[in-house]
């Protein structure tokens, strides 16, 4: 399961009435290759399940991830965070062994 935290959860709701996007938008979640330490985050709205994606709802949040991604995101809290080194959605992943600097690549 992928969950979401209060501050995420208001924020992403934000973004959906702000930007008008469809109401049944979800937030997608993915991995791809990349970034320093391997493997980037991926974060995006979309409102069209693909096959082999997987439906989480926390808080009212929707996340989908694909089945690939979720090998690698399997219980991880997006966060959001507006601190001094930048704001934005952070991926709080147990499963990374090591992040780079930045937050946004990790490996396992």
């Amino acid at each position: 399961m992928i969950t979401v935290s209060e501050g995420a959860k208001e924020h992403a709701l934000n973004l959906i009435k702000e930007e008008k996007h469809p109401e049944n938008s979800f937030i997608r979640v993915g991995v791809e290759g990349g970034g320093c330490s391997g493997l980037s985050y991926k974060l995006e709205f979309d409102n069209v399940l693909k096959e082999g994606d997987q439906l989480f709802e926390d808080k009212g949040i929707k996340i989908v991830v694909d089945r690939k991604s979720f090998l690698y995101l399997v219980g991880t809290e997006l966060q959001y965070t507006g601190g001094l080194n930048g704001k934005g959605f952070v991926f709080n992943n147990p499963n990374a062994s090591r992040t780079c600097g930045c937050g946004e690549s990790f490996s396992v």
